[in-house]
């Protein structure tokens, strides 16, 4: 499935919530359920720095594509990451970096976090924008 094709999935998902602090409540609740990382990955080469969270987020490139894998100790932040995982793995590099996270604002999701948690959604995409660009680089 091609980014244009989650992006559409996700937001007739996040649309179908009509509040806000529910949308919240649905990123809460991602966080809860995703998966993580085990305690192996949780290091520093890994760890995103600019966010009031622990957040670690591990990229892999194989076969062509990139592949993401995150865990946080904020429910919230988990849910983020774990979304933008979903949304950029299994995508090729110049696939990734043709497409930013905007379609987040439009459906609402960024307009009711905190400004720290604005810039951590931001690390997180220039953290695999930049993972996306180096493969393109890589010969």
């Amino acid at each position: 499935m091609h980014l244009k094709e989650k992006q559409s999935t996700i937001v007739e998902e996040i649309e179908l919530i009509p509040d806000p602090y529910e949308r919240l409540g649905y990123l809460v609740e991602r966080g809860k359920l995703a998966t993580g990382l085990p305690e192996d990955l949780r290091i520093d080469q890994f760890k995103i720095e600019g966010c009031m969270s622990q957040l670690w987020l591990v990229p892999e490139f194989k076969d062509g594509r990139c592949y993401f894998k995150s865990e946080s100790d904020s429910a919230i932040v988990k849910g983020i990451a774990s979304l933008l995982c979903d949304f950029y793995s299994d995508a090729p590099p110049k696939e990734i970096v043709d497409n930013d996270a905007a379609f987040l604002g439009e459906v609402g999701v960024t307009q009711h976090l905190s400004p720290n948690r604005r810039n951590g959604l931001s690390r997180i995409v220039e953290f695999i924008q930049h993972f996306a660009h180096a493969c393109l680089a890589a010969p």
